[in-house]
């Protein structure tokens, strides 16, 4: 399991950590967007190091990217001594570290998240990897970071809808694995909540749940709340011009899972209420077509979670406690988006 280090003066401790590590080369990844407004942070206290920056966006999360990366580190003279840092979101965390653990069979690398999806979601776990034809992270490794260094001064530099997508999967801990944590976060008025506190112990549930289950298979499927249907709709807007962000999808995907988990293995209906009213309340309302529903829920059989052509999803028993391997029906996922769709924020 990597070691994970929050930070309240970033550039320090980073410098301290590299301090510590011998490395050949030392290399950074970087999306435009995070370049531009998170590097600055940190430049003045690295080492001499190359750089790498892709445009931001997960449509260039695929193959193509990482074709440039490994021919950089290739023209750079990276050897398997080397060290990348991968500074920014979840975009960079997978793709960097995906590329960085094959390129010469494997380099080392760090991670430095700097929105707040990646700092509570892809920061832990060591799953790394790329988008492939449309389906999400469908090429990947399991591959852990040296480290982990998360800093809440990042969460400064976010555009607001970013910080909120992040904010899905903290709810989503919360509905997954404590019930108190989840009513502890703000419905209204949530973007000025203590986000080094709500981090920290968004990390600490994932990593409790990681650490029974490195390799997913079993309890770590509980972390997927949400995602099955979720990943489906990000998966069938990701190169349209409904595009949406990853929370914005996974807050459709939680409300669907909701129902789901009501009519499957009894959520309570007022639980179900509290959950459709939090997530209506903080990400509003997405009209899906109804033309399009059908072909979303073909996308759930690309799910990872699934056994042969059985989709599996992961339901709430209750508010706090989660339950995996459910299999549900192509209808069961078109009726959940139905309900999706008739709900009023």
């Amino acid at each position: 399991m990597e070691s994970i280090i929050f930070s309240s003066q970033i550039a320090t401790d980073l410098e301290r950590y590299l301090k510590s590590k011998s490395f050949s080369k030392l290399g950074l990844i970087a999306d435009s967007n995070t370049y531009q407004a998170c590097y600055p942070l940190v430049q003045e206290t690295l080492p001499p190091h190359e750089h790498f920056q892709f445009e931001a966006g997960e449509i260039n999360k695929n193959l193509d990217t990482c074709k440039d990366i490994w021919q950089w580190m290739t023209d750079c003279g990276f050897d398997r001594k080397s060290l990348i840092i991968n500074l920014g979101g979840g975009v960079t965390g997978d793709m960097g570290g995906f590329c960085a653990s094959t390129y010469k069979r494997g380099v080392k690398f760090i991670n430095i998240p700097t929105s707040l999806l990646s700092q509570v979601d892809a920061s832990v776990g060591g799953k790394l990897g790329i988008d492939f034809n449309g389906f999400k992270n469908h090429i990947g490794v399991f591959n852990e970071p040296e480290t982990v260094i998360i800093s809440d001064a990042f969460l400064k530099t976010l555009p607001l809808p970013e910080l909120r997508s992040g904010y899905a999967e903290v709810i989503k801990h919360g509905l997954i694995k404590n019930e108190n944590y989840f009513r502890s976060l703000k419905l209204h008025n949530w973007e000025t909540q203590a986000w080094k506190d709500i981090i920290e112990k968004s990390v600490y549930i994932k990593k409790d749940v990681v650490n029974k289950d490195p390799k997913e298979e079993g309890l770590r499927k509980i972390l997927n709340f949400g995602h099955t249907v979720g990943h489906a709709v990000e998966s069938f807007y990701l190169d349209t011009e409904r595009h949406l962000l990853h929370g914005e999808a996974i807050a459709i995907g939680m409300i669907a899972e909701a129902y789901l988990s009501h009519q499957h293995i009894r959520l309570p209906k007022d639980e179900l209420d509290t959950i459709i009213e939090t997530l209506l309340g903080i990400f509003g309302k997405v009209e899906i077509p109804k033309e399009d529903l059908d072909a979303i829920a073909q996308l759930c059989f690309q799910d990872k979670k699934n056994d042969g052509k059985t989709i599996n999803c992961s339901l709430l028993k209750k508010i706090g406690e989660c339950d995996y391997n459910i299999a549900v029906s192509l209808d069961d996922i078109i009726e959940s988006l139905n309900f999706y769709n008739a709900q009023h924020p």
